[in-house]
C-alpha cells in the first residue's frame, strides 16, 4: 500500500530565510522556488535522488519563533563522507548538537540545529 516517504515539509515563520540556511550553510541544492496561497506563501524545495524525495520549506501563519521541541522530529540527510560534511557545517558555523557517533549495524550520525531550532542529522550509512 505505502511506497515510502514522498516529502518532508518544514513550516516556518520565515521560509525564505530558513531555505537560504539550507542552501547557503548546509549546501543543499534548491530545486524549487514558488509562491503558493494568497499572501506571503513562499515554497522552497530541495529534491534528492531519482525518485525526487523532497525536503520543502514553507511559510505557515501559525508557526512563530523557534521550535521548542526539536527532538520530536529529526530528519536525516544521507552523505557519502560524513567527516568532510561535518567539517563544512562546522566551518559554516552551523550549531552542532551531537558530534559524530557510530550506531551499530547502521553507520555514522552527527546532529545539527537549523536557524528555526529544528534538528537534522547527517548520516553515512554502512554499506550493505
Amino acid at each position: 500500500m505505502f511506497r515510502g516517504v514522498e516529502s518532508i515539509i518544514l513550516f516556518s515563520e520565515d521560509a525564505k530565510k530558513l531555505a537560504e540556511f539550507y542552501r547557503n550553510k548546509v549546501g543543499l541544492d534548491m530545486t524549487l522556488e514558488a509562491e503558493v496561497g494568497e499572501e506571503d506563501g513562499g515554497l522552497y524545495g530541495f529534491e534528492f535522488g531519482e525518485e525526487k524525495t523532497g525536503l520543502y520549506v514553507m511559510n505557515h501563519s501559525k508557526v512563530k519563533g523557534k521550535n521548542t521541541q526539536p527532538e520530536r522530529i529529526i530528519f536525516n540527510l544521507e552523505v557519502e563522507d560524513i567527516e568532510e560534511d561535518v567539517k563544512k557545517l562546522d566551518k559554516a558555523e552551523v550549531k552542532k548538537i551531537a558530534d559524530t557517533y557510530h550506531m551499530q549495524e547502521y553507520g555514522l550520525i552527527a546532529t545539527f540545529e537549523d536557524i528555526d531550532g529544528n534538528y537534522f542529522q547527517l548520516v553515512q550509512i554502512k554499506p550493505t
